[in-house]
């Protein structure tokens, strides 16, 4: 297959016209150029495409809705009747022969206590809170799990090109004892051993390609087909400075724990309740009655009262088993909170150890392997060393930059799940309270 080129510009309008096309078609090359995907790119992409907050955002809007008429009185209600109408006889179903038939219409309306209308009115209000603790446990969960889904990919990313680094110094392994062997230097063994090396990398590749695809699938979860782009740079692993404070105080900001602090408020609201139906709503009843032309008619006025003849099985039971509610609320308030601050304070132990042996790695062990496999190639190169002896330095020294990746997942995934375990709001009020105690701790 022959190309045919393009001759040289004559002329200086030529040369001209070929310098413009140049300029124009170098930015629209870059423009193909898919952008990379930084870390706050995808934070943002999944809270605008999820619709988990959608369905938070609709529950806090139900609830709003639902607060006006809390603390309303039941709606009246209107009757009709007729009373005493005859059925037999000549007047059989007539509505104005018979004197006493009546034609009555009335209004009835329960009279619902204060204290109960603001019982709940204050239950309603608990709910809001719930469902809008609830909208920004979504946001941060969405924003946890994104967060982990990103560094995982980008981590996985970088542990494929250190296996494609590796095997490219193996099959140069190859090539070199193929040569020797050829020549007479090296034996048979050597090659194949090579080779078996090489084979193991590109199975190791293999399992990484599977990584990788699996972390890009668990991305595009959250943000869609944009999982396939180029990543950006990692941010900064700094855990968040409020975790310096007290965690006891600070936690309970926790959506999870405030959560449980409004199902507390909840089900003492329903205790409230509860002991306001100690006292029964009263019914008052209004209607006028029409009877035939020779007769008046009439109006009547009723009031209902519910006797409350068996209150201590019924009422107080109520009321007792809402306090045992409510005291079931707190406990479980209680114990959740000591539950997040052992979580963190385990999770705290593990990044101080994993940031520990971070840094091991990078002063000790990491230059370590590397000088020895720069002088098992020496040795190998000058004749007094052999390719097992290479093949093993340098495995080890992939082997150890390995791990020390292994170790940075693990700092990455610790880092997400602190870093995002407060609302930014709530976040930034806890730091500014941490740096207040500072600031006062260090005053003159």
């Amino acid at each position: 297959m022959r190309f045919t080129f393009p001759r040289r510009p004559r002329g200086l309008l030529t040369m001209g016209l070929w310098s413009a096309a140049a300029c124009v078609c170098l930015p629209l090359s870059a423009q193909n150029l898919a952008p990379s995907l930084s870390f706050e790119q995808a934070l943002q992409a999944a809270t605008h495409q999820s619709q988990r907050v959608v369905a938070a955002q609709a529950q806090a809007q139900a609830a709003r809705e639902r607060l006006p008429a809390a603390g309303q009185w039941p709606d009246p209600v209107l009757t009709f009747g007729v009373n005493d109408l005859p059925v037999s006889q000549p007047d059989r179903y007539s509505l104005t022969r018979d004197s006493n038939t009546q034609r009555s219409i009335g209004v009835s309306q329960q009279w619902t206590r204060a204290d109960k209308r603001q019982a709940r009115s204050e239950r309603a209000q608990h709910e809001i809170d719930v469902a809008l603790i609830a909208k920004r446990r979504t946001l941060i969960d969405l924003q946890r799990d994104t967060a982990l889904a990103w560094l995982d990919r980008s981590l996985q990313g970088d542990l494929h090109a250190l296996l494609q680094t590796q095997l490219a110094h193996t099959e140069q392994q190859v090539e070199a004892a193929q040569t020797l062997y050829r020549n007479g230097k090296g034996a048979q063994a050597d090659v194949y051993l090579a080779r078996g090396e090489v084979e193991q990398q590109r199975d190791r590749i293999a399992q990484a390609d599977r990584q990788m695809a699996v972390a890009t699938t668990r991305l595009a979860r959250w943000i869609g087909d944009r999982a396939t782009t180029t990543l950006g740079p990692r941010p900064d692993f700094v855990l968040p400075v409020w975790l310096q404070g007290d965690l006891t105080e600070h936690l309970t900001h926790h959506p999870n724990i405030a959560a449980s602090a409004q199902q507390q408020a909840i089900a003492e609201s329903e205790a409230a309740l509860a002991r306001a139906a100690q006292q029964s709503d009263w019914t008052i009843a209004l209607n006028y009655s029409q009877r035939g032309a020779a007769y008046s008619n009439q109006l009547s006025l009723n009031l209902s009262v519910p006797l409350q003849w068996d209150r201590a099985n019924r009422q107080d039971r109520e009321l007792a088993a809402r306090l045992a509610e409510a005291e079931r609320a707190r406990a479980e308030r209680a114990d959740l909170q000591r539950e997040h601050e052992a979580e963190v304070r385990t999770m705290l132990q593990q990044w101080r150890s994993a940031d520990e042996r971070a840094h091991r790695y990078d002063t000790a062990l990491l230059p370590l392997a590397e000088q020895r496999s720069a002088a098992a190639l020496s040795a190998y190169r000058g004749g007094t060393g052999s390719l097992p002896m290479l093949l093993d330095a340098r495995r080890s020294e992939v082997d150890a930059r390995i791990e020390r990746l292994r170790i940075e997942m693990d700092r990455a995934q610790l880092w997400a799940q602190l870093n995002f375990l407060l609302p930014d709001d709530e976040a930034a009020d806890a730091e500014a309270s941490v740096q207040a105690s500072d600031a006062a701790r260090t005053a003159p």
